[in-house]
């Protein structure tokens, strides 16, 4: 008896990982799957020289921020089972380590000018480098056209 297929989605609270969780329970997922939804808090890193300020790691949900609410109140119907899981890290990191145990990691990215469409975000190109499954990078633009009608 084989088992489904892991599909590991980086969220982060954004419309951007919103529609890259919906491509996944809606498009990649089939029943027997499981769809991990995983938001990385990076911890607060001081910068050489300062006491005060906080290296970026892009977007963090405020405090109380709670993804297992965040991916219920997006309320889309899948066959597939739906985890979440929220960790400390570096993002990046996080998320190539969650590909070890992924068939595929989803990843949602933003639609920009020229420039920015040559210009993969820190961590979505460390994921595309470094991780152990196949990486699918989707603007939410991407996955509206792809959504079932």
């Amino acid at each position: 008896m084989s088992t489904g297929r892991v599909i590991v989605v980086g969220m982060d609270g954004s419309p951007r990982g919103d529609a890259a969780l919906r491509w996944a329970l809606e498009i990649g997922a089939h029943a027997g799957d499981t769809v991990r939804a995983i938001l990385v808090r990076p911890r607060d890193t001081l910068l050489p020289g300062t006491s005060f300020a906080i290296q970026p790691h892009g977007r963090v949900p405020e405090a109380g921020y709670s993804l297992d609410a965040h991916v219920r109140d997006l309320g889309v119907e899948t066959a597939a089972t739906v985890e979440t899981q929220q960790v400390h890290g570096d993002p990046a990191t996080e998320l190539v380590t969650a590909s070890a145990d992924a068939d595929l990691l989803v990843l949602g990215t933003h639609r920009g000018g020229a420039l920015s469409d040559l210009v993969l975000g820190s961590v979505g190109r460390e994921c595309v480098r470094y991780s152990r499954c196949p990486v699918l990078v989707i603007t939410p633009e991407a996955a509206n056209r792809l959504a079932p009608a």
